[in-house]
C-alpha cells in the first residue's frame, strides 16, 4: 500500500513539473519579444521617487536615459546596485532610473524584460543598448561614454535603412 502511495506521489510530482515546464515554454514563446536596439522606446511614465508627480520618457528628449530593471529578491541585482549608483553619481547630466520588475511588471513586460538585472540605455527616446546581466563598473562607464558619443542622426538613418531593406524570406 505504501509503495502505491509513493508511486502515486511521484507521478503527481512529475505531472506538476511537466505542467510548469509547459507554462514556462508558453510564456517564453508568447510573451513580449525582447527589445530591439535602434527602435523607439515604449512610452512610459513612472512615479517619481520623491513623490512629486510622474516622470515620462518623452519629457527627457535629448537626454541620455539609463534604466536598470531589477527585483529585490535577485542576487545579481543586489550586486549591481552599487555599480549603478556610482555611475549615476559620476554622471549628473544623465538620467538614471531603476524599475522594480515586481512592482512595475506591466512596464517590464512592455520592454520585453526576460531576465534581471537588465540595463537599457536610451538617447532621444531610442534604445541604443540593452543587455541582461550585471555589468562591471568600468564596462558601464565605457557604455555610457559610447552612448553619449553616438551621432543620433546617423543612428536614425541606419534604422530607417534597415526598416526599408527588403526582407529575405
Amino acid at each position: 500500500m505504501t509503495h502505491r502511495l509513493k508511486l502515486g506521489g511521484q507521478a503527481v510530482a512529475v505531472i506538476a513539473v511537466v505542467a510548469l515546464f509547459a507554462v514556462l515554454v508558453w510564456r517564453l514563446t508568447h510573451g513580449a519579444s525582447p527589445p530591439t536596439t535602434g527602435v523607439p522606446a515604449p512610452a512610459f511614465s513612472l512615479r517619481r521617487l520623491n513623490g512629486t508627480g510622474t516622470l515620462r520618457l518623452s519629457s527627457l528628449r535629448g537626454k541620455t536615459v539609463v534604466l536598470n530593471f531589477w527585483a529585490s529578491w535577485c542576487g545579481p541585482c543586489k550586486a549591481f546596485a552599487p555599480v549603478f549608483e556610482t555611475a549615476s553619481e559620476q554622471n549628473p547630466g544623465i538620467v538614471f532610473g531603476k524599475v522594480d520588475t515586481e512592482a512595475q511588471f506591466e512596464l517590464a513586460g512592455s520592454f520585453g524584460i526576460r531576465s534581471i538585472p537588465t540595463l537599457m540605455i536610451f538617447r532621444d527616446e531610442v534604445l541604443v543598448f540593452s543587455q541582461p546581466g550585471a555589468i562591471p563598473g568600468a564596462a558601464l562607464d565605457d557604455l555610457i561614454a559610447q552612448a553619449q558619443a553616438l551621432d543620433m542622426d546617423e543612428v536614425r538613418r541606419q534604422v530607417e535603412l534597415q526598416q526599408n531593406a527588403p526582407s529575405a524570406s
